[in-house]
């Protein structure tokens, strides 16, 4: 199936992989052995029901729904403690003295007059037809429904019902995640919309080993996401009910053989696709519906983009990245995601094991090498691509000139090259060209003539022209070449097909793909190489043939990474069923005039603690300002007229130590900023963050502070 974990997720030659006609199929690489889950399903299969019939009901955006309990948008008026408590104590104790003086008589007897009128005489006294005992219950009931509304009136006045909503029920609350009741027909573990489809085996194959504990979320996952290529007529339901009666809940899996990761670490519900980052904290400036909830994100809000900005040591890698990417591993193996990490070598990252092609560049005992030009043939398109990568960062390479002449320069080497030996130039052989040596350009000039390439001699003859030309941006090009050209990248970046490169025109197969950059000795290559990367993703998955995969890049360390066109090229992103994950260590990373569009091109932008004022501010004016209600309380002295006054107000300061005051409350609306510069880098405390959210829907989430341990 295409992006149903049924195709070559392996297939990272720049070559397009053979698309299969439907499902099962053996992929193109053999499989790893399954290995054994990290947990054993219990033998009744009664956790992952649990876990599959949790409430998940529909919450605001960045909320963890599984076992959510919804609140009110508005917190209500909460009485305090002291007050509830001594209220209801007093309004027990007026209804007891109440009944008490009537119990006495010294309220009179009107209180009989109800029962006069409506107890029939015959049931008075003892000789009655009841007897003794039946008038005594007659008595007795009538002073008891007496006692009754005087309870009642007193658990009014009291608010008896506050006090047992406040501190007795949540000690009887069940657990958050606890099964919850669902009728046959509501059941998830029926597959109940499969039995309506006239594929009532397959269905009755997959309650069985949901019931016996063969299935796990990722699983299941993935067996709803081969079950929506059905519905949409990719495949056909005869092909999809033989794989799951054969298989079961093995049925359709990810190339790799794998049903779940070697360990995880974060908390995962792939029901609604999100993780767990941390806690919404209890505090005055989060929304009330948002507090004490779990923060979670999913590909619903990773598709806007998000920027993680904070010093070294704050959690970015840790706390927002690793989780990230390991949901979004978990996404592909159930066929739903197309995912690629990019970081320094040793980041904590992942398991090598948890990734299907990891990319470890200048390190020789890599399995896969990186495609320098992103697996295209067409010239324009690979020198566009490259041009970013190699000058993307300078603002004004050349003076006169803007970016796109780093493009032509590029177009003019990569055509004639191509043309005459069928690939692009490795990279000794780009530097050549670059630096203008006349051996390679002589050696081209031969092969253009001999096939006949007029227009292609014309561009040749037009980059020599330009040549040892005052502003001429080949010089620049040559250096940043020359960074790549190194004995620590020798084995790499090859174009005569040696080696394995992966490129990212893969990304429309569920692919789990990590990049480690070289960590030590090449800061300026590891900068050039992941604007590299995020060139080729956000023009791979502009151009994807499948769009219900999402495809996702995390850049651990997008220092000298946005560029003018990276920009750009993020906001297009969110149209393609894509994002991107950014973290910077400050945003003085990023040139100043880029800082604004960066902020406003990502939907999702979090501030960690130990972040400075002036990135304080650029965060305080992207989240703007809002209506809040301020309270200007005066204390005024009181001045007394009479010698009484006078001599009660002496008393006063005697007793208290302070003079009489007057207390004057007024209340205004006043415009305020959400977080200020000085909040974000002052009051945001250690492992904790504020996070503003937005959907792929348009749906927004104000700044919220979380608290990313929880």
């Amino acid at each position: 199936m295409d992006s149903d974990g049924t195709q070559d997720a392996r297939g990272t030659h720049a070559s397009p992989v053979p698309r299969p006609a439907g499902p099962p199929e053996v992929p193109a690489v053999p499989p790893r052995p399954p290995r054994a889950p990290a947990t054993p399903p219990l033998p009744d299969g009664s956790a992952f029901l649990s876990w599959l019939r949790a409430p998940r009901p529909d919450a605001a955006p960045g909320v963890w729904r599984f076992g959510h309990r919804p609140r009110p948008a508005e917190e209500p008026e909460e009485i305090p403690t002291r007050q509830l408590l001594s209220g209801a104590l007093i309004a027990f104790l007026v209804g007891w003295l109440v009944w008490s003086l009537l119990q006495n008589g010294y309220l009179g007897n009107w209180w009989w007059v109800p029962f006069d009128l409506i107890v029939p005489d015959a049931w008075r006294g003892g000789d009655s037809d009841l007897g003794e005992t039946g008038t005594f219950i007659v008595y007795q009931g009538y002073e008891l429904l007496v006692a009754l509304g005087i309870m009642i009136g007193a658990a009014r006045l009291g608010r008896w019902g506050e006090v047992w909503r406040r501190f007795v029920t949540p000690r009887f609350r069940r657990p958050e995640a606890q099964e919850a009741r669902t009728a046959p027909e509501d059941d998830p573990a029926q597959w109940n919309e499969l039995r309506a489809a006239g594929a009532a085996d397959a269905a009755e194959r997959l309650a069985t080993e949901a019931r016996s504990g063969l299935m796990r979320d990722v699983d299941h996952a993935r067996i709803l996401r081969a079950w929506q290529g059905v519905r949409t007529g990719r495949h056909s339901l005869a092909t999809f009910s033989g794989a799951v009666l054969k298989d079961g809940a093995a049925a359709c899996l990810h190339p790799s053989g794998e049903r779940d990761l070697p360990a995880r670490l974060a908390r995962h519900d792939l029901v609604t696709g999100q993780v767990r980052l941390g806690t919404t904290v209890d505090d005055a400036r989060n929304p009330y519906a948002y507090r004490g909830t779990g923060l979670a994100l999913g590909p619903d809000l990773l598709g806007t983009s998000l920027v993680a900005v904070g010093p070294a040591g704050s959690g970015k890698t840790g706390t927002v990245v690793r989780p990230l990417a390991e949901s979004l591993c978990l996404h592909a193996l159930a066929g739903r995601a197309a995912v690629v990490v990019v970081g320094a070598a040793g980041a904590g990252l992942g398991p090598a094991d948890a990734y299907d092609v990891v990319v470890r560049i200048g390190n020789q005992e890599s399995e896969y090498d990186l495609d320098l030009y992103g697996g295209t043939t067409d010239p324009d398109e690979a020198a566009a691509v490259l041009a970013e990568a190699l000058v993307g960062d300078l603002a004004d390479p050349h003076p006169g000139s803007d970016s796109r002449r780093s493009t032509t320069v590029l177009a003019q080497l990569l055509g004639p090259f191509r043309a005459v030996h069928g690939r692009f130039p490795s990279v000794p052989e780009l530097r050549q060209l670059l630096d203008g040596a006349p051996g390679p350009f002589a050696a081209l000039r031969q092969g253009l003539q001999e096939a006949g390439q007029e227009s292609l001699l014309r561009e040749l003859d037009a980059r020599e022209r330009q040549m040892g030309q005052p502003g001429d941006v080949g010089g620049v090009l040559g250096d940043r070449v020359a960074l790549l050209d190194r004995p620590a990248f020798a084995g790499f970046f090859d174009t005569s097909g040696q080696s394995r490169p992966f490129t990212l025109k893969a990304l429309d197969h569920p692919v789990r793909v990590r990049i480690d950059l070289p960590q030590r000795g090449h800061a300026d290559a590891s900068k050039m190489l992941a604007r590299l990367v995020l060139a080729q993703f956000t023009a791979s998955v502009a151009v994807r043939e499948d769009r219900s995969l999402f495809a996702c890049l995390l850049l651990d360390d997008a220092t000298g990474v946005v560029t003018p066109e990276a920009v750009r090229g993020i906001q297009r992103l969110r149209s393609g069923n894509a994002g991107v994950v950014l973290t910077l260590r400050t945003l003085d990373d990023v040139a100043r005039p880029l800082r604004g569009p960066l902020l406003g091109a990502t939907g999702c932008r979090m501030a960690l603690s130990g972040l400075t004022p002036w990135d304080g501010q650029d965060f305080a004016e992207v989240w703007g300002k809002e209506w809040t209600e301020a309270r200007d309380v005066t204390d005024r002295q009181i001045i007394a007229e009479t010698p009484a006054g006078k001599a009660v107000h002496m008393l006063r300061r005697v007793i208290t130590g302070k003079a009489p005051t007057a207390r004057a409350v007024t209340v205004r609306q006043v415009e305020r900023e959400r977080w200020s510069a000085s909040e974000l880098a002052h009051a945001v405390p250690a492992g904790h963050a504020v996070l503003s959210l937005t959907d792929v829907k348009g749906e927004h989430a104000p700044p919220l502070l979380v608290d990313l341990r929880g």
